[in-house]
This record gives C-alpha cells, structure tokens and sequence, in this order.
C-alpha cells in the first residue's frame, strides 16, 4: 500500500520533535507532504528537514486540497487551536489526528465528533501513552488475577521544576492537568474500567509557575465496585517516589517507567483462618498474641528490555502511529476512541470546575 500523505500543522516541540521526528522514521508507511507554521524560520527548517512543501497557514492545506492529496492532518498547533482548527478541517474533509489535550469541554468533543461523522472522515487523538511499555504490562498483570480485586492504584507523574512558558496560562487552556494530564488520566480511566462519569474528587494549586495555571493536581476517581486511583501531578515533589503503586486483595505491586515489582499468594495455598472474637492467646502460655500467619509470596519483576522495547516518547509514537496506520489503510477501529477521549475530557472539565482559580489581569 501507498504510504499515508501527511500534513504537519505545528512546528514547535509536538509537532516537529515528536509527530515529524517520528514519522521522517517510517517511510514505509508515511510520508510528511507539508508542514505549517506561522513562524517563516520554522517553516524554512521543515521544509529543509522533511523535504516537503511549506506554508505559514493552515488554510493554504485546505484550498490546496486535489493538489496535496492528503490523507491525514495532524493537528499539533498549541493548545487553543485544537478545537477550532481541527472542527475546520474535519469540515473539509481531512482525516484529522489531534494532539492533547483534544478539547476543554466533553461538549466540544460531542460537537467534533458530530462533524466527522458527518462528514465521513476518521477523528483519532493522539494518545500515546496508552503504549507505554510499563502501562501495557500492569493491565496484562491485573487482567491475570493474580493480585486478587484491585483495591487502591496511585500513580505519581511528579518532580520538582519551575515554568514560565505560554503552557503556565489559563487563556492558553495550560496547567498540569490539561499539559500533562490527558497522559495519566487516560491511563487511570482504562485502569478504572468504567463507562459512566466517575466521582471525581481533585485538589489543585500554584507553586513555582510564573503563569496563573495549576501545577499541582491531585486527582482522585472512583466507581461503584472499581478501585479508588490517586494520581498525583507535582512541581514541587523533590523526592519523587514509585510511578506505580497497586494494592490488592492478594499482593501488590510497584512500578517505575522501565521495571515492575509485584508479588502475590495464592488463596488456595492460603491456611484457614476465622473469626475469632475471643482475645488470641499464645497455646504454650496463654499469653496474648497478634494476628499472624504465614503466607507462601510468589514474586517477579518484569523490565521493558524483556521487549526489546525503550521508554521514551519515540517508542510510544511509532506504535500509536503503527496503529493508527492500520485504522486509515486497513479499516481497524481505533484503539483509542473518542467515547474514551470525552470520558478522560469530562474528568478534567469537573476537576478544574472544582477548582476555580484566579486570572492574571
């Protein structure tokens, strides 16, 4: 098959550094035909690097239709034209890939998808998180059994920093939440299983940003019968911990970027115990004694290298767009849909109307 003609909206650290870097990778199956951005210089470098048409605004892709034969735009402009920018090019006609986060509002994702179908064109947002290596071998591990019922999960996506960079403002639809969060977040909700809008608890705050955004979150989501998960987005965490802890009914387990710690008993193994509502007693001497037992712990680790796979960024763009490659060349369904996008688009809406915050004047 003819590889997909792509179009690049952005230059910037999405689209040039991670959308085009990745794809210049993978010319079996792509190939970058234009990128746009209203800076000249940056222009000038894509058309350098990629060996592509160039042009300072995206409306030139659209009059420019039946010449650059498209099949894909990606829609990694900032973050305020996500909305408007994609809705536009969905009514064109373009198959449309848009960066995070997709939308502000579960309505705008209503109102997008509404437009694609509509217009019979395929709407996947880019959520590449969803292949992090260590993500994908925790929902192996939990669908196994072995842990037992899942009983709590919290994930740390934390360090210390400072910013003050257009991602800082609320205008600019920024903040830990709406920059880093749809990562997480989309993980927490395939973690938690559930279709409906969970009970969203959420605590957010400013620390060392420069803008009037949030760069503490701390996120908690829970259903009826599913886990309670905590996530937590911190700028100022100086000691950062485990990106993973789950515990469970039968064990538990850690887990960092590239490695997993986990460890289990088996019930069955497990000796018989009731309860008792009589004070324990030691039977050799009647004196008082705690709970105690001995379990049988099975114990493994698992590492991203068993894979021959890496953690960064690259790994996780070239398998979403492997998958995304098979949605518009080989009619499978998109991994990632749109009914999770809006559920994860929901979770951030009713977290920030939680948190009210101030604006710089």
């Amino acid at each position: 098959m003819a590889p997909i003609r792509v179009a690049i909206l952005g230059q910037g650290r999405s689209g040039r550094d991670i959308h085009g870097a990745g794809l210049i990778n993978m010319k079996d199956k792509y190939e970058i035909a234009a990128i746009v951005d209203p800076l000249a210089e940056r222009v000038e470098r894509g058309v350098r690097e990629f060996g592509c048409a160039g042009f300072g605004d995206y409306r030139r892709i659209i009059e420019m239709k039946d010449e650059l034969k498209l099949d894909l735009v990606v829609n990694a402009t900032p973050s305020p034209f996500h909305y408007g920018v994609t809705r536009d090019l969905l009514g064109n006609g373009f198959n449309v890939l848009c960066e995070k986060p997709f939308a502000q509002t579960a309505a705008q994702v209503d109102e997008l998808a509404e437009v694609a179908e509509r217009n019979g064109v395929k709407l996947a947002v880019f959520q590449q998180s969803r292949f992090m290596p260590i993500f994908v071998k925790i929902r192996e591990i939990i669908a196994s059994g072995v842990l037992g019922r899942i009983i709590q999960i919290s994930t740390e996506w934390s360090g210390f920093s400072r910013r003050w960079d257009w991602q800082t403002l609320q205008e600019n639809v920024a903040g830990s939440l709406y920059n880093t969060g749809p990562h997480p977040v989309d993980q927490i909700l395939r973690l938690l299983d559930y279709d409906g809008m969970p009970d969203v608890r959420c605590y957010m705050d400013r620390v060392n940003t420069w803008g009037d955004a949030e760069d503490y979150v701390k996120l908690i989501v829970s259903a009826p019968g599913k886990p309670v998960i905590d996530l937590e987005i911190s700028c100022c965490n100086a000691f950062p911990g485990c990106q993973y802890i789950i515990h469970a009914s039968n064990g538990g387990l850690r887990a960092d970027n590239g490695h997993i710690d986990y460890k289990y008993f088996k019930p069955e193994e497990s000796p018989e115990q009731s309860l008792k509502r009589e004070p324990i007693c030691n039977p050799d001497d009647g004196t008082p004694v705690y709970c105690r037992e001995n379990l049988k712990w099975y114990e493994a680790t698992w590492d991203v290298s068993e894979i021959g796979a890496d953690t960064s960024f690259d790994s996780m763009t070239r398998c979403f767009y492997n998958m995304l490659y098979g949605v518009i060349r080989e009619g499978a369904p998109l991994e990632i849909t749109l009914g999770q996008v809006r559920q994860q688009i929901a979770v951030i809406e009713e977290a920030h109307r939680q948190n009210p915050m101030s604006r710089l004047g």
